[in-house]
């Protein structure tokens, strides 16, 4: 929650500073520099470079600031690390009451873990220290060296001055202490605000497992052989599901009894997700690479079928009734009026589909795998290697949007003509 309140109070400011200067600029300028929107107009709307920027930044910054990056300037607040100390009183099994000091070192990953070792003191509750890494506990044994512990009747009383009991949590100085059921007190250091590297490693160290598998690779291939396998799984999947589906989409299209046949079948695989269909797909066609293509393809048909129908009818019957007009056949109708005009269809229909496999790549190669983007990532997670399964996540997206962004180039090359009537 606070991460999303953190991001929201980013999404306002930078929204309020953006307006208010263009505003100041654009007061300068003469009203006839000034395009008036018609509200709701799709069509007038593009994206604002200055927000896309800002967005990426804002994440940035806070992946940075909750991780405790040297690359932001600021950052929330870290768990504790140090000395500190709590004192706890027990009661032995004649009554007596006696007060010792536990003296406790909390050390970051590559610090110092030495045990403190302070003076046991004269009483029958004796002084003792212990070490912790950060966002981890201890278990601390007064029984283990006060005098008389083994005696029936000896208990904790109390931490810090004050009173607890068994399964009882007690705020001290930099954490917090719980009185177990067999009478030892775990000692758990304030966490603070960021995240503990195991659940999500900084930007630096993700860039630096990113320079170490680009020279060294990963599991005995090279970072391009796990991203070019992945690719080429997912262009040959998206690729045949295209082959089958465009024109099956097209045939649905145009006859009603391909439209009757295939619609049942269409609208029952269509909400069916693709990894649930992996159970049968390694039974059918076995683990190895035709199955991973089989489940990419079948993860690509149905969308581009559905793009392909809603292509073919959402062209208007008005141009088809000129083209009759003129003397136009059929085939030629198909090929400068349908084809032309469900072709911006096809195209959003392909980056969803494009979208759609590469999220399916990963479960794809969860099964005997020898390389690729998500095998490295599930073979990462196995060993919590964070920092890998970050990097694997952060270069399929932007592989994912790199090939969006190529597909919008081909569509405006390709179909100039879309949403011009």
């Amino acid at each position: 929650m606070t991460v999303l309140a953190f991001y929201a109070a980013l999404f306002i400011l930078s929204y309020i500073a953006v307006r208010l200067f263009r505003a100041r600029r654009q007061s300068k300028q003469d009203l006839t520099s000034l395009k008036t929107v018609t509200f709701g107009d799709e069509s007038a709307i593009t994206p604002d470079r200055v927000a896309s920027v800002i967005s990426v930044l804002a994440i940035f910054l806070i992946w940075g600031a909750f991780t405790g990056s040297k690359l932001v300037p600021f950052h929330v607040p870290g768990p504790f690390t140090g000395d500190t100390s709590f004192t706890y009183t027990a009661e032995n099994a004649s009554g007596a009451s006696d007060e010792a000091a536990v003296a406790i070192r909390v050390y970051r990953a590559e610090g110092n873990s030495e045990v403190p070792t302070p003076a046991p003191g004269d009483g029958f509750a004796k002084d003792d220290g212990a070490s912790v890494q950060a966002w981890r506990s201890v278990l601390i044994k007064p029984a283990a060296n006060d005098e008389g512990a083994d005696e029936s009747g000896y208990r904790i009383t109390a931490v810090d001055g004050q009173p607890i009991v068994a399964d009882q949590r007690i705020r001290v100085a930099d954490g917090s202490v719980t009185l177990t059921s067999k009478g030892s007190l775990n000692f758990e250091p304030a966490k603070g605000g960021q995240m503990e590297p195991i659940w999500l490693p900084s930007p630096e160290a993700v860039f630096s497992r990113f320079v170490d598998i680009a020279t060294n690779g990963y599991q005995n291939t090279s970072l391009l052989g796990h991203l070019g396998a992945s690719l080429m799984r997912v262009l040959a999947g998206f690729f045949l599901g295209s082959l089958v589906g465009i024109p099956l989409g097209y045939a649905m299209g145009l006859s009603g009894w391909f439209r009757g046949w295939f619609d049942p079948i269409v609208e029952f695989m269509r909400p069916v997700p693709p990894l649930a269909l992996i159970p049968l797909v390694i039974i059918w066609f076995g683990i190895w690479e035709t199955g991973k293509i089989v489940l990419l393809f079948l993860a690509a048909l149905w969308i581009m079928t559905i793009a392909a129908r809603a292509g073919v009818s959402g062209v208007k019957i008005s141009k088809i009734h000129a083209a009759y007009s003129l003397g136009a056949s059929k085939w030629q109708i198909m090929r400068h009026v349908i084809i032309p005009n469900s072709l911006p269809d096809l195209f959003t229909g392909a980056r969803v589909a494009m979208g759609v496999c590469w999220g399916t790549v990963v479960a794809a190669e969860l099964v005997a795998a020898e390389k690729g983007a998500g095998m490295m990532i599930i073979a990462a997670s196995k060993f919590q290697l964070t920092d890998i399964v970050v990097m694997g996540i952060i270069l399929i997206g932007i592989i994912g949007y790199g090939i969006d962004i190529l597909m919008r180039m081909a569509e405006r090359w390709l179909v100039p003509w879309k949403g011009r009537g």
